[in-house]
């Protein structure tokens, strides 16, 4: 039996029928940005590379969470998707906000790891038939053309000509939109093409930041910490600061698919590291 989602269904106005902590509405400017929440369980302490004992028991609570979440804006006449999960949950929690596959207008791609385009394609045929899929250059060619990944190359297949890449910009240039509201911002070092994804609504912006972080009580104090999942752990590391310097010092909200529930909140710059709020 599912659990009705109290604050989504009262506070945000959202038809009842979402399982506790699986949908968050957050309103940027004329937008609307839900988090789809795909799994929650429990974490493990081995993805983080080069943490001791100390830095453990100082940061890392006993029952951490591990988190698996895409991204649907909606507004000014369209539907985009940002990433598709594992493919699983992401379709009830569509459904339940009254959202068909076909309505998606385009789906944004921060990278090709498995729990970020799991819902792009099944069986040969693509699950967003009317969907553009974006995702950068660097990505597609590193999955696709180094037959790194059959899975990959089975994702985008379905989608034929209706794939668009790009080259992501760094955070502080003058961004070229992808489609209206939607910039994108070089975020290498997880994989090779790695991308965020700034969404604007007027003055308002939010910064959709992939997997720049998987540990959030590890990762905000120490943003030297990378994890295993990580193809070039320095550059990660590096990224990973550049990022949150560049979102706390323009003060730009965040969202991340490793992020707890809501996933979405504000960063600050403190101490050596990073300080993090998260939405209520």
């Amino acid at each position: 039996m599912k659990i009705l989602c109290m604050f989504v269904c009262i506070a945000a106005g959202v038809e009842a029928g979402f399982a506790a902590g699986t949908v968050y509405l957050y309103r940027l400017g004329a937008l609307e940005v839900y988090t789809l929440v795909e799994t929650t369980g429990p974490g493990r302490s081995q993805i983080l590379a080069g943490a001791d004992e100390a830095l453990l028991k100082r940061y890392l609570p006993a029952d951490f969470k591990s988190e698996i979440n895409a991204f649907l804006v909606r507004g000014g006449g369209r539907t985009v998707l940002v990433d598709t999960g594992l493919g699983g949950a992401i379709f009830d929690n569509l459904k339940e906000l009254g959202v068909s596959p076909a309505a998606v207008d385009a789906v944004l791609i921060t990278h090709m790891h498995g729990d970020h385009i799991g819902g792009l394609a099944k069986d040969g045929k693509a699950l967003f038939p009317n969907a553009l899929v974006y995702l950068s250059a660097a990505e597609r060619d590193y999955w696709t053309k180094t037959s790194v990944n059959a899975a990959a190359v089975a994702a985008l297949a379905p989608y034929g000509n209706r794939v668009r890449t790009f080259v992501p910009e760094e955070p502080g240039a003058a961004l070229t939109e992808l489609v209206p509201g939607f910039t994108a911002l070089a975020a290498y070092g997880h994989t090779p093409g790695h991308t965020a994804f700034l969404v604007s609504s007027g003055s308002a912006r939010l910064l959709i930041w992939g997997d720049l972080m998987h540990v959030q009580s590890v990762q905000f104090p120490r943003p030297d910490i990378s994890v295993t999942y990580d193809m070039d752990p320095a550059a990660a590391a590096e990224t990973r600061k550049k990022i949150l310097d560049y979102v706390a010092k323009n003060r730009i909200p965040v969202a991340g698919m490793h992020l707890l529930y809501p996933a979405i909140g504000t960063v600050r710059a403190g101490g050596e590291g990073y300080g993090w709020t998260a939405e209520k």
